[in-house]
């Protein structure tokens, strides 16, 4: 996984996952859109991700992306992992 990617997955709390749906939230995401733009800029650079909608109201960062073509990018294959492995549990 690339340092970047690790970063942000290591800052946020991975509140649900679904293949193909992904929702990471970010205390530090609230009332900032600057960091708002990185993060569209660092994971909308990704061609295997279909779409990243953020919110900085509730600090939401909302993943879409058919799990068949994102596995194809070992970057991401093992951030999938690492998420699925940490979603927090209800």
């Amino acid at each position: 996984m690339n340092l970047k990617l690790e970063l942000l997955l290591r800052s946020v709390e991975i509140s649900s996952y679904i293949p193909g749906r992904i929702r990471l939230r970010s205390k530090k995401l609230v009332g900032n859109p600057n960091l708002e733009q990185k993060i569209k800029n660092q994971l909308g650079a990704y061609s295997e991700i279909n779409s990243v909608e953020t919110n900085t109201i509730t600090g939401s960062i909302l993943i879409n992306y058919v799990p068949e073509i994102l596995r194809r990018n070992v970057d991401l294959l093992k951030a999938e992992k690492y998420i699925a492995s940490h979603v927090k549990k209800k």
